[in-house]
């Protein structure tokens, strides 16, 4: 009897030793303890742009962060995507911002500062290129190699540079668009590659929003209420379309290069064209700001800017970034939706994928008929 006891005990332990071996095997949900590290824009700045601006910075002040009472620098009423994907990644703490003095990046740190660029010299900011020379900078004496290569690389950005663009050029034509789309997206290439010989090897990409959807675009070219500017529409459209195809190369060429596309431009569209199926009321201009639009000037001292009474019911908070309610959205696709939003894997997937192993998928287009396929099959609002 004893014997039996003892063959049990020691049977037990070998199965809890088995399952919190590896961490992807328990309750499906358990994830390896290591960091978060953004780059990019206004969407993904945790304050740096405060820290870097001689002048006022709005989202240091109410109304930014109402929803949290919180005005700490992010363009949103509350958290923004990462803030979210930190979270359920198990991450204890808010992803600071990498600029600002005597913060703790002991898990990651957001390098990302509004207005930034891919292309030229913005005012106040970092292009993509000299955020990864501050991780750099950085990187000695805050992270070892082993836990830079395992953490999550996200980056958002381009948009600043064909709003720019357009703006300066109004009068591109096809192949004037083209040849500065290549000249984007091979930069992008660049500098992802660069991040990649500083040790990362997991990146999430988020393609580029509708441009011409956002309130302030609406707002500024004079679309009305009802329609989009579809210059900026055709040119974000012709980015995203190269960067799938990018990723795949560099997995292909670049050993333990991992990433996924997050597909932000059908997230955004999709919430802009049937919002009611997402609780949003508002899709068309943003809660806080002044004009046609509602979306000039959010918290600016010298703007006697409109705040709307429910936030919760827009889909943009200011004129071009989006609530909270709509950030927790992306950060719960971003972590765990399927292929039609994110591919080839979701963030949960692509922490637990083993390191230096090649990628058995690659990014594939997604078309209208798999994406209405599934939509009829599981509801429009699951996206």
């Amino acid at each position: 009897m004893a014997d039996h006891c003892n063959l049990v005990s020691v049977l037990g332990l070998f199965l809890v030793l088995t399952l919190f071996h590896n961490p992807i095997t328990v309750a499906g949900q358990t994830i390896p303890a290591v960091g978060l590290f953004t780059f990019g824009d206004s969407n993904f700045d945790a304050g740096n742009k405060q820290t870097l601006a001689k002048a006022f910075v709005a989202q240091g002040f109410w109304p930014y962060g109402k929803s949290r009472d919180d005005p700490n620098g992010k363009f949103s009423d509350g958290l923004i995507a990462p803030d979210f994907v930190a979270k359920f990644m198990g991450i204890p703490i808010e992803i600071p911002a990498a600029l600002k003095p005597n913060v703790n990046v002991s898990r990651g740190a957001s390098f990302a500062v509004a207005d930034a660029t891919l292309l030229g010299a913005p005012v106040e900011s970092l292009t993509l290129i000299q955020q990864v020379k501050k991780f750099n900078l950085m990187k000695a004496a805050s992270w070892n190699d082993d836990f830079i290569k395992k953490s999550v690389f996200m980056i958002y950005i381009g948009a600043n540079d064909y709003l720019n663009f357009t703006k300066n050029n109004p009068n591109a034509d096809a192949s004037a668009q083209q040849a500065f789309v290549i000249s984007v997206t091979n930069k992008l290439k660049n500098d992802i590659s660069l991040l990649y010989s500083s040790g990362a090897s997991k990146f999430v990409i988020q393609n580029l929003a509708p441009l011409g959807c956002l309130p302030i675009v609406r707002q500024d070219y004079h679309t009305g209420m009802d329609q989009c500017y579809e210059k900026l529409n055709d040119l974000a459209k012709q980015h995203n379309e190269k960067i799938g195809p990018m990723l795949n190369e560099l997995a292909k060429t670049a050993p333990g290069f991992q990433f996924t596309v997050f597909d932000f431009y059908n997230v955004i569209l999709r919430r802009t064209q049937r919002h009611m199926n997402f609780r949003f009321f508002i899709t068309n201009s943003s809660c806080c700001g002044v004009g046609t639009h509602t979306a000039y000037g959010c918290g600016l001292p010298n703007v006697h800017s409109e705040l709307c009474e429910y936030q919760r019911s827009y889909l943009f908070f200011d004129g071009r970034h989006n609530t909270e309610k709509a950030q927790e959205m992306f950060g719960h696709l971003l972590f765990g939706a399927d292929p039609n939003v994110i591919q080839p894997m979701n963030v949960r997937e692509l922490v637990v994928y083993p390191v230096d192993e090649p990628m058995r998928e690659s990014w594939e287009p997604t078309t209208s008929a798999t994406v209405q396929a599934s939509d009829f099959s599981r509801g429009y609002e699951y996206y």
